[in-house]
C-alpha cells in the first residue's frame, strides 16, 4: 500500500531539457505510483466479486493469519483434580488384595474431580470391547452405511459360545439390525457381537476407528467370545470414550441417545451400579472372562452431577475378589464425589 504521508516528503526530480528533436523522457517514478494505485484498486474489485461470489471465503472469523474456527467446538469441561488421598487409599486397598491387579479411571464433568489408578495399563478387554464396537455401529448409522431397518443373517461362522441367547437359533436366521445391536449390549450377547462386526466390515476397519478415536490400547484381535483374553483396552480408553460421548462427540445427538438407553439396560448390575447411592442412573458394559473382570460407563447422580468411569481387574480364575475390589471402589468413588460441589456450569 503507498501512504500518503510519504508523498509529501518525496524530492521533486528535475525536469530535463527538451528540444524539437528530443521527445521528453516519461517519468518512471510516476509511471510507478500510477501503476501500483492500478493494482490495489484491482485487487479491491477482485475481492468485492469474490465476496459476493463465495461469501464464506471471506467472512469476519476468516482473516490473514487466522485459523478457521470448528463449527461445533468441543463443550470445556473443568481441568482435572485427582483427589489424592482417595487415590492412595485406592491403591493401599489394592495393594492388600494378593494376585489381583486392578486399574480405574474417573472424572467428574462438573467438578473435575477425577482418579487415575493405572488407568492406562492394557488389560484383557473381555466383554467391555463391545462398548467401542457399539459407538462404531451408531457411526455407521450416522453415516448411512447402516440403516436401521435392514436384517443381518445369522450365518453358522458367526454363532458364539458362552454368553446370548442367538447361539441357540436355527442358524441363517435374519433378526433386524437394531435388535442384534441391543442383544450385544443388554445381554452381552457374543453371536450378536460377532454379527455386528462383520457387518461394519471386521476387526481391521474397527481398529482403525479406535485409533481415530484417541483409543490407545484398545484392539480386537479375534471374535468373540475370546476366552483367552487377546482383544485388549484400558480403563482410560474406555472412560475416554464415554466421555467423548457424553460431550456430543462421535455420534449424533439421537445415536447419542440410542446408545446411551441400550446400555442403561444392560442386565448385570452388580459392578459399579452395585456401589452407587439411591437415586443414581448408569449406564455401563460389563465384562468377565475368568481372568479378567470390569465395567465402565456414566454415572447420573440425583445432585445433577455427572461422571464417567471404568475399572479393570485381572484376577486368578473367577476369584470373586476382583468383583468385590471394583463394587468397594465404586462406593468410595460416589461418596467422594457426592460431597464436593460442582466448579462447571
Amino acid at each position: 500500500m503507498v501512504r500518503s504521508s510519504g508523498l509529501s516528503s518525496l524530492p521533486h526530480p528535475a525536469t530535463p531539457p527538451t528540444s524539437s528533436t528530443t521527445p521528453p523522457r516519461p517519468n518512471l517514478f510516476l509511471m510507478t505510483l500510477r501503476f501500483g494505485v492500478s493494482v490495489v484498486a484491482l485487487a479491491a474489485t477482485v475481492g468485492t466479486l469474490l465476496s459476493v461470489l463465495q461469501p464464506q471465503a471471506l467472512s469476519p472469523q476468516t482473516t490473514a493469519g487466522q485459523a478457521i474456527a470448528p463449527e461445533t467446538p468441543t463443550p470445556n469441561l473443568p481441568p482435572e483434580r485427582p483427589l489424592t488421598t482417595l487415590q492412595r487409599q485406592i491403591q493401599q486397598l489394592v495393594t492388600r488384595q494378593p494376585n489381583l491387579t486392578a486399574g480405574l479411571y474417573f472424572f467428574n464433568l462438573d467438578s473435575g474431580a477425577s482418579l487415575n489408578v493405572s488407568g492406562d495399563q492394557v488389560f484383557p478387554a473381555a466383554s467391555t470391547i463391545k462398548f467401542p464396537i457399539l459407538v462404531a455401529f451408531f457411526k455407521a448409522v450416522d453415516e448411512g452405511r447402516v440403516t436401521l431397518h435392514e436384517r443381518l443373517t445369522m450365518r453358522p461362522d458367526l454363532i458364539a459360545p458362552e454368553a446370548g441367547t442367538l447361539q441357540y437359533q436355527k442358524p441363517n436366521s435374519q433378526y433386524p439390525v437394531l435388535e442384534v445391536a441391543e442383544l450385544m449390549v443388554t445381554i452381552s450377547d457374543n453371536t450378536a457381537t460377532n454379527m455386528i462386526v462383520d457387518r461394519l466390515g471386521g476387526a481391521a476397519v474397527l481398529n482403525q476407528q479406535f485409533r481415530e478415536w484417541g483409543l490407545e490400547n484398545t484392539v480386537i484381535h479375534n471374535p468373540l467370545p475370546d476366552m483367552q483374553g487377546t482383544n485388549t483396552t484400558s480403563p482410560r480408553d474406555l472412560a475416554t470414550l464415554m466421555l467423548k460421548i457424553a460431550q456430543g462427540e462421535i455420534v449424533s445427538p439421537r445415536s447419542r441417545d440410542r446408545l446411551l438407553d441400550m446400555m442403561r439396560r444392560t442386565v448385570t448390575k452388580t459392578l459399579l451400579p452395585a456401589g452407587l447411592g439411591k437415586g443414581a442412573t448408569i449406564a455401563h458394559k460389563t465384562g468377565d472372562i475368568g481372568i479378567v473382570v470390569g465395567d465402565a460407563g456414566m454415572v447420573d447422580m440425583p445432585n445433577g452431577q455427572r461422571y464417567v468411569a471404568a475399572m479393570m481387574v485381572k484376577r486368578p480364575y473367577n476369584d470373586p475378589r476382583g468383583s468385590e475390589l471394583i463394587r468397594q471402589v465404586s462406593r468410595m468413588v460416589y461418596q467422594a464425589f457426592e460431597k464436593l460441589p460442582p466448579t462447571h456450569p
